[in-house]
């Protein structure tokens, strides 16, 4: 029986992912790379973090071993994956930096517009836009700031919500799988091939990041795996056929990415700094109903998988018709995280109120945040 070839570059991948992580652990604990408890923190001990030199090392060598040795990927044209591994090389670097000694959000955008850069540079781009009612549209001179915006996207959307233990992971291998199969309904080998070095470093991963975490994949794997979905996406959209669009991987990663986007939105209305980190992301409120870290962990990975069923329902429908239920599954989104913010809302007002009617209600109040933090650590709530 002939083994399916994206099956063995996972294995391959899973495998690489469950020697090398860790290794990485090991290795982070002797450079005293932890992140530490603290205020926005959800874990109580210091966890060794850098987990995601682990993720780059083992999908770039697996997909660089694949492209050179004999097989089929050696047919595949070779600039795209040179220029994915350029790209990566500066979020590598910054990533490393931000791990052990912070890095300001500025810094970060743009390094992170650097990488998009270069994809653009190796062929990557947004070279046409979905039109619902004809063929789609040349994007023409918009070609690159609007790549250079996905990509930006995509990575602070998988960075954002890396907030608790396997969070991110279970997202990001969830995407690549929903990719892996839009790939091969659209026959795009490529895809395929990334996906599936993508999903066997993920599930390897969540070996030892799944709550309780041993390790932390950090800024290093949150943005490189961002990157990765980003220009697997892309390479999806390089075909320039009228059924290939970005609308398959937006809708795939709509849980990450609209969490971010209404994140920025949410401290621009309000006036604050949009970089600036508070608790009111999708995991947070999950956390403050009551929630143990596993059953947000594992409730928002079902919304990704569901998400992902309906990126393939789109991949198989005509193209008014796919608009039309991608609109309608962006409404249903945006009105559960209204639901779920005016319960919390409700929630701190209540809490509020019953500081105000009894003095001893706050110090209760604050142990029951504390019980709750105990039953959920440890984790890690970078956002």
């Amino acid at each position: 029986m002939r083994i399916p070839y994206s099956l063995i570059l996972a294995v391959a991948a899973l495998a690489g992912a469950l020697i090398a992580t860790p290794l990485v652990r090991r290795l982070a604990a002797r450079a005293g790379a932890f992140d530490h408890p603290g205020p926005r923190r959800i874990h109580r001990e210091p966890i060794p973090t850098l987990g995601g030199l682990a993720l780059v090392g083992v999908v770039l060598s697996v997909a660089w071993a694949a492209r050179l040795l004999p097989g089929p990927a050696q047919a595949l044209e070779i600039r795209p994956l040179v220029g994915l591994t350029l790209a990566a090389v500066p979020l590598l670097v910054l990533g490393v930096l931000d791990d052990l000694r912070g890095s300001s959000p500025w810094a970060k955008l743009a390094v992170q517009a650097l990488s998009a850069l270069v994809l653009c540079a190796f062929g990557y781009g947004i070279h046409a836009i979905t039109n619902p009612f004809g063929p789609p549209i040349e994007s023409g001179a918009l070609n690159l700031p609007l790549t250079v915006a996905w990509v930006v996207v995509v990575i602070n959307g998988i960075n954002l919500i890396d907030g608790l233990d396997g969070l991110a992971a279970g997202v990001v291998l969830i995407g690549s799988a929903t990719l892996w199969w839009v790939g091969r309904t659209h026959s795009n080998f490529y895809v395929m091939f990334i996906s599936s070095c993508m999903i066997g470093a993920s599930l390897g991963f969540l070996r030892y990041n799944f709550p309780p975490a041993r390790i932390f994949m950090g800024d290093t794997g949150s943005q490189f795996l961002g990157l990765v979905l980003a220009a697997i996406s892309l390479l999806e959209n390089r075909k320039g056929t009228t059924t290939v669009t970005l609308l398959f991987p937006l809708v795939a990663l709509a849980l990450p990415i609209a969490d971010s986007l209404l994140a920025f939105l949410r401290r621009l209305v309000r006036g604050r700094p949009i970089f600036r980190a508070d608790s009111a992301h999708i995991h947070h409120r999950l956390l403050r109903l009551g929630l143990s870290q596993r059953s947000a962990v594992l409730i928002l990975w079902f919304l990704c998988a569901y998400f992902g069923v309906m990126a393939v329902v789109l991949a198989a429908l005509p193209g008014t018709y796919a608009t039309v239920l991608a609109i309608v599954l962006a409404a249903g989104l945006l009105f559960a995280f209204e639901v779920l913010e005016f319960i919390d809302r409700k929630l701190a007002e209540r809490g509020d109120s019953a500081a105000s009617a009894d003095p001893d209600a706050e110090r209760r109040v604050d142990v029951a945040d504390a019980s709750a933090e105990r039953r959920a650590a440890p984790g890690v709530g970078r956002e």
